[in-house]
């Protein structure tokens, strides 16, 4: 079979793998090329695909004729998965990157989009944080493994583009949140673990026992401490309205440090929009300044201007976990208390990512937050009916 040649773009019957499809991420993409129009998506279970393993990758691509790759597969977690399992993290994150960014080569698919993590930037970094800062500190420890693995997939984006002359895009998203999230109560996103804590303790002040049980069945185990609050809650007084004096909604953290939340309907549109730039706009941007209004390489008599391997996508506003909480409690609708558990780690005290270079290509996030938390929530809820 004789391939395409590789065009500067996506053509709507291109064949595109969605690697990791069943993710929140994935699942995004998925949606937003089905909106578009596209109607070349490949995708494959992780029962009929190991993207660990290198061989099978391989003669997959092979197989199918790829034209263009989206990277999505990933392990993923939050800060208390991150710290526990960090070989885990490091181990699987790098197999799937290294596996499906050589084999795309070998089997000559010229263009990929790797979607990495905020988490790349250094603990320290100053804010808000612009592609220049990777490699300039050092991480926060809690998660050193999972970026260590992540900043790996952007630098081999890069060298293959710079030994062979491929087109590997990478995107750094900021904090995600949408429909199909990761809501375990233990190794999840702070977002999602705020929802489905209120959650659990606002059908605890209805008494409504049988309504956590299909919540547990469907979103995983709820922990013995937690179980035990929601149980004294929904066994107190009939005529009681509000929770217990022991507070039901047990929250990590201090609450001070402050997070960018991204819609993953967002993402998904920037990743088509970056996706969709011809290969000279696309470099243009990766070489222009974040403070520069224009997008274009260097000229005249000024020296080049330096150029980044990846591009970032937020909102370039963030909030405080402690103001996030208050928010997804009055979506949730939860009137107890709370409290918090300070001996949790708070992780990187701010992430604001500098979205400028993005903003050049004209692409904006259209979902405010309060509106994608509740639209997230309505379909958490929705999963238990």
């Amino acid at each position: 079979m004789t391939r395409k040649q590789p065009s500067p773009f996506l053509q709507q019957d291109d064949a595109i793998f969605i690697a990791g499809h069943r993710g929140m991420v994935g699942s995004a993409i998925c949606r937003q090329l089905h909106s578009e129009g596209f109607t070349g998506a490949i995708t494959c279970s992780r029962n009929e695909l190991d993207l660990t393993d290198q061989r099978a990758v391989t003669e997959f691509f092979g197989r199918r004729h790829l034209d263009a790759i989206v990277l999505a597969a990933a392990k993923v977690g939050g800060i208390q998965a991150n710290n526990t399992m960090p070989a885990d993290f490091i181990y699987q994150n790098l197999m799937i990157q290294s596996n499906v960014i050589h084999a795309a080569f070998q089997t000559g698919v010229h263009r990929l989009l790797f979607l990495g993590s905020s988490c790349i930037y250094p603990k320290h970094a100053a804010q808000p944080m612009t592609e220049e800062m990777l490699l300039s500190g050092y991480l926060e420890p809690s998660n050193e493994a999972y970026a260590v693995a992540k900043i790996a997939g952007i630098k081999l984006c890069e060298s293959y583009n710079r030994q062979y002359g491929t087109d590997y895009r990478a995107v750094m998203p900021t904090n995600l949140y949408g429909p199909q999230d990761n809501f375990d109560l233990e190794n999840s996103h702070v977002l999602p673990a705020l929802i489905r804590k209120y959650h659990l303790a606002r059908l605890a002040v209805e008494r409504d026992w049988d309504g956590i049980v299909k919540d547990e069945a469907v979103f995983g185990p709820i922990p013995k401490d937690t179980r035990a609050h929601l149980s004294a809650c929904c066994k107190s007084d009939s005529h009681q309205r509000q929770a217990p004096s022991s507070a039901v909604v047990r929250l990590w953290g201090s609450g001070t440090p402050r997070r960018e939340f991204l819609h993953v309907d967002d993402l998904s549109a920037a990743c088509l929009t970056i996706m969709g730039l011809p290969l000279e706009q696309y470099r243009a941007l990766c070489a222009s300044r974040p403070d520069q209004p224009s997008v274009g390489a260097a000229s005249g008599k000024h020296d080049p201007l330096p150029t980044v391997s990846h591009l970032n996508v937020g909102t370039g506003k963030d909030v405080t976990i402690m103001d996030l909480a208050h928010i997804v409690k009055s979506i949730v609708g939860y009137h107890g208390e709370e409290t918090w558990d300070q001996s949790r780690p708070d992780g990187t005290p701010r992430k604001l990512l500098d979205v400028s270079r993005l903003k050049q290509t004209g692409w904006e996030p259209r979902i405010e937050i309060k509106h994608g938390i509740r639209d997230t929530y309505t379909w958490y809820r929705r999963q238990t009916e």
